[in-house]
């Protein structure tokens, strides 16, 4: 995971740093689950839409700062308040538990003064995409759409809840998982689901790769429309 986390350090570099705090969210039930927020760049709007962004691997502290700083910072200077998850298994937030947590985090965090009512983004690197695909396919009808850079779905997931739901896909095509030998199979996964699918591989990319801001952010217009 070193390596991974050096080319995360090496892309924030590459971007002007936002305010970013980890805070304690209180959930419904009185437990409490360790979020970074990096606050919109966009100080012009009163309410901001929101994007939870869940990092790869394990989603442990580490990693989540990373992702805050690296493809968070991203997202805010695009005018979402983002926020950035810590996971308290291990496991990102896959399975049925954790991604309930994320519900209950979305809920409190519209409670806000900054931050829309309404549907949301999900995002997430590797495991974390995929934990954006899981989440999605529970309650499609709450989200914008899923930013999964990267993610994979075997032919064996039922996606169907997910038909004419947008889904922005990247694979590196360096990835030392073996993830693009993967690419074909996932997008056939969702868009037999009738996922509307935005996917590409991007070309001597590894597992970890640098966001096409231009093509992302394209999207991101989209489907908030």
């Amino acid at each position: 995971m070193r390596r991974f986390t050096t080319l995360f350090i090496f892309c924030c570099s590459l971007l002007p740093m936002m305010a970013q705090a980890q805070e304690r969210i209180t959930l419904q039930d009185g437990s409490v689950l360790n979020v970074f927020l990096v606050a919109s760049g966009d100080q012009s709007k009163q309410r901001h839409p929101l994007v939870i962004l869940m990092g790869g691997g394990p989603g442990n502290a580490s990693i989540s700062q990373d992702t805050s700083r690296w493809l968070g910072s991203g997202f805010a200077q695009r005018g979402w308040m983002v926020a950035v998850p810590i996971s308290r298994n291990n496991r990102s937030f896959r399975g049925g538990a954790n991604n309930a947590l994320i519900a209950e985090l979305i809920a409190e965090l519209q409670k806000r003064d900054d931050v829309v009512q309404g549907k949301v983004l999900l995002a997430g690197v590797s495991n974390g995409g995929m934990s954006a695909l899981e989440i999605a396919r529970r309650n499609p009808e709450k989200y914008f759409g899923v930013a999964a850079v990267p993610a994979i779905s075997s032919t064996e997931t039922d996606n169907d809840a997910l038909e004419g739901f947008p889904v922005y896909l990247r694979i590196g095509g360096a990835d030392q998982l073996d993830w693009a030998d993967r690419f074909d199979e996932t997008v056939a996964s969702l868009a037999d689901a009738g996922v509307e699918l935005n996917a590409e591989v991007l070309e001597g990319a590894p597992h970890m790769f640098r966001m096409e801001w231009e093509s992302l952010g394209s999207w991101l217009e989209e489907i908030q429309r």
